[in-house]
């Protein structure tokens, strides 16, 4: 099958977007892992397919994969690029998209600048929600990852993240605890793990490391459990810019009960096709 695809970024958090709304595709797990290698295939964090709506009222629905061919809840660096290139391919004029994912209905509104914001719906707390195994409720919990102890804040933004907060980010710690506490067993479906440096009540530095990718350039859901654990937890206003390797992510939360808010750009890369 010759495949038509498109390759965008978020701040750099790297996508294949195709369209399944003009033709039918489906994809299987060998199939991901081929196409997503970057020295064989085309190379990507994920892989983004738009279909259409199932639910009413809806505009689209849209299936994240990650590179090793893994189904996801969420992506908010992917929901921004969706929302770009239904726009140029013309499947849709709407400047306010509402969009199926397997966590539930996203909207995403396109600005004239050519940023979106993704309502990325409420955040939860919740153990179960993500879900992460404990005896009792807690902001904090203590993990161990090799020889050492950590203290995460859990959260569930549409998918899971364990986020810590540390004095400086580390190569080593990012790659090595990160790779750790994905696969903890207290975390059965496996996480995302966030390391978050608080560089004032309105800023952060933040790198992730994602499940079933490793780390990325940028994480979208990741800078919003972040920044609502740091809300949660005093060190953070309702408004904080995180500063991601790729770029920077514009946050907002209100509170408990409302939804987080996710403001950045997105941008093509090329279009080509490829065999399966």
């Amino acid at each position: 099958m010759l495949l038509k695809f498109t390759k965008m970024h978020g701040l750099g958090n790297d996508f294949v977007v195709v369209d399944a709304v003009s033709r039918k595709v489906f994809f299987n797990k060998q199939q991901i892992e081929k196409l997503s290698d970057r020295n064989w295939g085309i190379g990507f964090d994920q892989l983004l397919v738009v279909e259409p709506p199932t639910l009413p009222d809806m505009d689209f629905r849209y299936r994240i994969y990650n590179s090793d061919g893994s189904e996801v809840e969420h992506c908010g660096n992917g929901a921004r690029c969706f929302a770009k290139f239904v726009l140029d391919r013309g499947l849709t004029d709407k400047r306010i998209i509402n969009v199926e994912t397997k966590r539930g209905v996203i909207q995403l509104r396109v600005m004239d600048d050519g940023l979106v914001t993704v309502d990325m719906g409420s955040p939860s707390f919740e153990p179960k929600d993500l879900p992460f195994t404990t005896d009792s409720s807690s902001s904090l919990y203590s993990i161990n990852a090799g020889d050492n102890k950590y203290f995460i804040t859990p959260v569930s933004v549409g998918n899971p993240h364990a986020v810590i907060k540390v004095d400086a980010l580390l190569d080593e710690e990012v790659a090595t605890v990160g790779a750790l506490i994905e696969c903890h067993e207290r975390f059965p479906r496996n996480v995302n793990v966030g390391f978050m440096q608080v560089l004032n009540s309105a800023e952060i530095n933040l790198r992730v490391y994602e499940r079933g990718v490793g780390e990325t350039q940028a994480c979208g859901t990741g800078a919003c459990a972040a920044v609502v654990a740091g809300i949660k937890h005093g060190w953070l206003s309702p408004k904080v810019t995180v500063h991601l390797r790729g770029g920077d992510l514009h946050i907002e939360w209100q509170g408990q009960g409302e939804p987080v808010l996710m403001t950045g750009p997105a941008a093509k890369v090329f279009e080509g096709q490829i065999y399966l």
